[in-house]
């Protein structure tokens, strides 16, 4: 939904431009050595050792999952409250989403309901799928442990969380492999445009050589089936400026919400929880309301753009109609999730607005609450 604060608004410029046009003056517009400079960049960036540059997020994804070994006839564990590509990417890879449920305060994955996921299923989990949502890193170290204790490779989902720090330790190097998204709506952009990031050389040169038809790192030998999923240059080239700029965007993003959650405070809104030592780089700024259509409707009316991500969870849309899953917590969230803005463009004035008017000139009502179940299994 827009209006006239919208919900989202990339901050592209100049210094955009004009790297574009060199790489376009220098002919080289596909795949090359400025994609080769961003990848170096960008796992910098992230404390990491590697990084693969994609398409999309959703390639990235796939991509990560089949250089760790996620194949036909394998499970990977991850949220029903995600975006759909999440589980798509579980699927392209051959293998079959497990859903368990999340904590309702951080959107995230509830790591006890991810335990007694894991212990229920009778065939063992390949792999489990960590999604940062909205920005808001997972709480690792207990995911870590149960990954660790069940032997199930880690794969970040960062799609959303660029900039985000767990215990000072950006996401991306928190797993056995992480994917980033550069879709135009998030925290930096190079219009579309995914990356693989990883500490492991094997997985990276898995990445490297998935994503260009199963090649080996020169000539025509190839060595196992892949895709065509290479980012082009004139992506790189914006996205090499969009992260110079990228820690001043994450800034401005707490900043804005810090100012909200002043605002929201005494309101019946439940505002976003960040856990001590998380460092939320604000991808959405989303609260839960008992009445969202209601609060979506006053706010257009007030010309406030919001969105809502997500109004179903995985398991309720057509395409994964078959599974059969029980997490109360996701559910009950995918219907009071809010989502107003809090992107870099907004000026001060306009995050008081936001603000205000929600407090102010809004009928909220409380959301209800609810706990993850026991377990949360797929049986198709």
């Amino acid at each position: 939904m827009t209006g006239d604060i919208n919900i989202a608004d990339p901050v592209l410029g100049d210094e955009e431009l004009e790297r574009i046009e060199s790489v376009v003056e220098s002919g080289m517009i596909a795949d090359g050595p400025e994609v080769r400079t961003f990848e170096s960049e960008f796992a910098d960036y992230c404390d990491a050792d590697y990084g693969v540059a994609t398409s999309n997020g959703t390639t990235a994804l796939h991509t990560a999952l089949e250089a760790v070994g996620v194949g036909p006839g394998d499970r990977v564990l991850t949220t029903p409250f995600s975006f759909v590509a999440t589980a798509n990417a579980i699927r392209f890879a051959g293998a079959e989403p497990v859903f368990a449920d999340i904590d309702p305060e951080t959107f995230n994955l509830d790591p006890a309901n991810v335990e007694a996921t894991l212990e229920s299923l009778e065939e063992d989990v390949k792999a489990m799928v960590v999604v940062h949502l909205y920005g808001l890193p997972a709480p690792m170290a207990e995911l870590r442990d149960i990954a660790d204790e069940h032997g199930v490779a880690i794969v970040e989902d960062a799609a959303q969380a660029h900039g985000a720090e767990y215990f000072d330790t950006p996401v991306g190097s928190l797993g056995d492999a992480a994917s980033f998204s550069f879709y135009p709506t998030k925290n930096m952009t190079t219009g579309e445009g995914g990356m693989v990031v990883t500490d492991d050389e094997t997985v990276a040169q898995n990445a490297e050589s998935f994503v260009n038809h199963g090649r080996e790192a020169d000539g025509y030998r190839h060595v196992s089936l892949g895709h065509n999923f290479r980012m082009t240059s004139i992506a790189a080239a914006m996205g090499r400026v969009q992260l110079e700029r990228l820690p001043g965007f994450v800034a401005d993003r707490r900043s804005n919400a810090a100012r909200l959650d002043e605002l929201l405070a005494d309101t019946d809104a439940v505002t976003p929880t960040v856990p001590e030592g998380y460092d939320h780089s604000y991808h959405q700024y989303t609260i839960r309301v008992g009445n969202r259509d209601s609060v979506i409707d006053q706010l257009d009316e007030r010309g406030i753009g919001s969105g809502v991500y997500y109004p179903r969870c995985i398991h309720d849309q057509p395409a994964y109609e078959f599974f059969r899953v029980s997490v109360p917590a996701a559910e009950q969230v995918a219907e009071q999730a809010l989502s107003i803005p809090v992107h870099p463009s907004l000026t001060d004035a306009e995050v008081e607005r936001v603000g205000t008017v929600l407090r102010d000139e809004v009928t909220i009502d409380p959301p209800s609450g609810t706990r993850p179940s026991a377990m949360g299994v797929s049986d198709d």
